[in-house]
Parts: structure tokens; C-alpha cells; sequence
């Protein structure tokens, strides 16, 4: 009987060792877990990012919006401002261009549109007094004007992807635009853009 006892202490002993090391396996299965749930979800996230970019063009005098990124663009908030004051719709915009008038246009909506990937659409192009769009002619007054002023116009858009993360778009003429994350988009408001 006493040769038995050294025997149940290595026993015990052994018994603790492979619990410690079963523990310690099944932390590492859980830290390898919460891992892989974490890259699948930045996959996804990868998957369903969208980018916008607003650009103006001159060969008509044009306005565009464009998804650049892989997943759709939900717009929730949209703000048009000629020299930072926001406009209510393109006619303001045209009239604070050019001046009083019944200016002639034509429009795309933006505001809560769903832009898939690689989606762009013209969303403002101005018309002369024929209702013609403006085309490249040097010599033509209008264009020229319009070409000019086109720089003017500056964008706020607020979207957000399927997974519901948001960013807001700054672009103007002057300057290069920038896109920022947000953590929610604005309600509409006295500035939004009505279109």
C-alpha cells in the first residue's frame, strides 16, 4: 500500500496538467473563433462598401454622381450650396448662377436614391433658351459663364451602406473632395435639398 500513494500523486499531477492544457486549447479555439468572425465580418464589410464621387463637366455643362465602390449607396441626406449657402433645388442654384430668369434644365433625383455599384447618373444638366444642353462653344456667353460658375456649387451627401455604416461626401469645385465617416446621417432639415 505504500507504493500506491506515489502513484495517485502522479496521477493527480497528470490529471491537472491535461486539464490546464485543455483550458489553455480551448482559449486558443475561442481566440481563433472570435478571429474569424472578425475577418469574415471585415469581409463582408469589404463587400458592400460604397464610394461616391460628385464631379461637374463642361462638354455639356453637367453635374454627375457616381458609385465608385463594390457594394449599393443608400443617399439619406443631400445639401447643394452655391459660395457655402445651401439651395433648396436646381433652380435656386441656376438662378444664384445667372441670375433672375425661368432658367431651363433638366434633373435626376439624388435624395434618397439607392446608387448600385458603379451607378452614375447626371444629375443636373443646364439648358439654353432652345432647351438645349449647353455644349462646349467657346463662343457661346451662356457656356462660358456656366463654365465658370460651375465651381461655385459644392455638395454635402450623407449615405450609408447595407450594413448600415454611414460616411458623408464633401466636393466642391475648388477644392478636392473628401469623405469622411458618420456615425448617422442628419434628418432632413430647412437645408436639405429638395429634389
Amino acid at each position: 500500500m505504500i507504493a500506491a500513494v506515489p502513484e495517485e500523486k502522479e496521477t493527480r499531477r497528470a490529471s491537472r496538467y491535461d486539464a490546464i492544457i485543455a483550458t489553455f486549447v480551448g482559449f486558443l479555439a475561442l481566440c481563433v473563433s472570435g478571429y474569424t468572425a472578425y475577418v469574415q465580418r471585415e469581409q463582408v464589410r469589404a463587400a458592400v462598401w460604397p464610394i461616391l464621387e460628385f464631379d461637374s463637366g463642361n462638354g455639356p455643362i453637367h453635374f454627375t454622381l457616381a458609385n465608385k465602390g463594390v457594394g449599393p449607396a443608400i443617399i439619406r441626406h443631400v445639401v447643394v450650396m452655391v459660395d457655402g449657402q445651401p439651395m433648396r433645388n436646381w433652380k435656386e442654384v441656376l438662378e444664384k448662377l445667372l441670375g433672375p430668369g425661368e432658367p431651363l434644365f433638366s434633373e435626376s433625383d439624388m435624395s434618397f436614391h439607392v446608387f448600385a455599384a458603379g451607378e452614375s447618373r447626371t444629375v443636373f444638366t443646364p439648358h439654353d433658351p432652345e432647351n438645349n444642353p449647353i455644349n462646349f462653344d467657346k463662343s457661346n456667353p451662356l457656356w462660358v459663364k456656366l463654365n465658370k460658375e460651375r465651381l461655385r456649387v459644392s455638395v454635402e451627401i450623407c449615405y450609408c451602406s447595407t450594413l448600415g455604416e454611414c460616411w458623408t461626401l464633401r466636393a466642391s469645385g475648388l477644392t478636392p473632395s473628401t469623405t469622411t465617416e458618420t456615425r448617422r446621417c442628419p434628418a432632413p432639415s430647412q437645408i436639405s435639398f429638395q429634389q
